[in-house]
């Protein structure tokens, strides 16, 4: 890292070091609560991809020797040091991304934490098979991919850095990780905490960038797997280039994700959970249940108390205060966008129940904030319902029949969560069983513990991350044949 005038400029984390490009080139990183440049950071030329490729490979060969009981000793020295540095962290997170102190605090750091422990467990445990054939036997064994690439999303960069890496490092792979250009910082303060527990240089590096880096990532042929993080159109890209040289793939993509409240529901619970899937994360959060659909018999109950508590419980402001409950969405571009839509939604006939609005907080006025936004009077057919927003914006459907809401539901090119509230249990796992969707919760949503996997289905994504079977994802199977009598041969 040097220094810019006041604001700092930070290198590529390359072969357990900061390292200096040879163009020059640099992005400006900006506070979306303010709008001002609060960093810079050194884009990834032709030197630093090639010198990331070299260590990477030179670590890889390190640490895939190394017994996985110790890889798992090193990366919980890891999880310690990230729980240590919370704090500090969870700040960096808050002036990346917008999003407020109180969700960073106890969810960006702790749960990127908890899966690298998750994986750390998990990774003496990963055994091959034996089976007798005939006299002969053969046995399999789990042995790592090699050097991987990670590209990460903006909207929780540690985290996603986190579950990542947890894997990956674990089944015995160096990653290379990209994170967005926008939220840089965390990917790189968790390089360092990677080297300071003992994670031999070049097993993670970061590299920094815009598109171009993480093509050169998906293309590059001594890259042997992709995991990559964001909206559907930029994935598709992402596997069609990596197609080339047919690299293993994980895509973590967009959704447009149905909530279903029946008529026997908690209302209350059931509003929790829609306010809670729309407006968390200033509502850019890639499994938000943006399409709720709500019973005709408390269809009015749920919209009153949305709307109240909407307007009363929601504070805006300067992210890093510990009472403001929602933050800054991450550019101007993404603001208009997401103003875009909500215009959109008028214009097509839906009724605005509350919000449809900029917001300019005393504590932050020149940040990119947009009102929790609540359409009602929607139809299927309209933008706001069918297309992804990535903001607070929430479309409430009236329903009658559980066959007729379900297939609305999957009425969807898109298939990444789902929820359902009801009291009855039986009506709970048969609908849920039918949503066309990879992460789903009866009577809650959100909840992403390292014990779930994550993915989803049609254009939602390929692969999971989290769970037992992302290690596997991590390894291939090498069989072994023993011969173990004469062989028989016709010459």
């Amino acid at each position: 890292m040097s220094k810019a005038g006041t604001q700092p400029t930070y290198q590529n984390f390359v072969n357990g070091k900061f390292l200096s490009n040879v163009s020059g080139e640099t992005f400006s990183v900006t506070n979306p609560a303010t709008g001002h440049v609060i960093y810079h950071v050194e884009v990834a030329d032709s030197s630093i991809q090639k010198a990331a490729i070299d260590s990477a490979k030179q670590g890889f060969a390190i640490w895939s020797a190394m017994m996985p009981i110790e890889r798992s000793r090193v990366l919980l020295k890891a999880v310690n040091l990230l729980r240590e540095r919370n704090d500090e962290l969870a700040t960096i997170e808050v002036l990346d991304t917008g999003k407020p102190w109180q969700e960073a605090e106890c969810v960006d750091v702790q749960t990127g934490a908890d899966v690298i422990e998750y994986f750390a467990g998990l990774a003496p445990a990963q055994v091959g098979q034996q089976q007798m054939v005939g006299n002969d036997f053969y046995y399999t064994r789990k042995e790592p991919l090699g050097v991987c690439a990670g590209i990460g999303a903006w909207n929780y960069p540690l985290q996603i850095a986190c579950w990542k890496s947890g894997p990956a490092l674990a089944a015995g792979n160096a990653l290379i990780f990209k994170p967005s250009e926008e939220t840089p910082l965390g990917a790189i303060k968790l390089a360092e905490i990677y080297s300071e527990a003992g994670v031999p240089a070049g097993v993670f590096n970061v590299v920094q960038g815009p598109a171009a880096v993480g093509q050169w990532l998906t293309q590059s042929p001594d890259i042997e797997k992709v995991s990559f993080t964001g909206e559907v159109g930029t994935g598709k890209k992402v596997v069609a280039s990596a197609a080339g040289s047919l690299k293993d793939v994980t895509m973590e993509l967009g959704g447009k994700s149905p909530m279903l409240v029946f008529e026997d529901a908690d209302v209350s619970q059931a509003v929790s959970a829609a306010m809670l899937g729309n407006f968390y994360t200033q509502g850019e959060v890639c499994t938000n249940c943006t399409r709720v659909y709500v019973h005709k018999d408390v269809y009015q109950a749920f919209i009153s108390e949305l709307k109240s508590r909407t307007e009363q419980n929601i504070i805006a402001g300067d992210p890093l205060d510990p009472k403001v409950n929602l933050g800054a969405l991450i550019s101007k571009n993404h603001q208009d966008l997401v103003m875009g839509y909500i215009d959109k939604g008028v214009a097509e006939g839906a009724t605005l129940l509350t919000g449809g609005k900029t917001l300019s907080p005393e504590s932050a006025p020149n940040g990119y904030f947009v009102a929790p936004t609540v359409f009602i009077d929607c139809h299927d057919d309209m933008a706001i319902v069918k297309e992804e927003i990535f903001g607070p914006v929430m479309s409430v459907l009236v329903f009658e029949d559980e066959d007729d809401v379900i297939r609305r539901a999957n009425d969807t090119h898109l298939g990444l969560a789902a929820g359902v509230f009801t009291k009855d249990i039986k009506r709970g796992h048969r609908v849920i069983h039918q949503l066309q969707a990879g992460i789903c919760w009866i009577n809650s949503y959100g909840n992403s513990p390292a014990e779930m996997p994550v993915g989803g289905y049609k254009q939602s994504g390929i692969g999971r991350e989290n769970g037992v079977e992302t290690l596997d994802h991590y390894t291939q199977t090498k069989s072994v044949y023993v011969g173990m009598t004469d062989i028989e041969s016709p010459f």
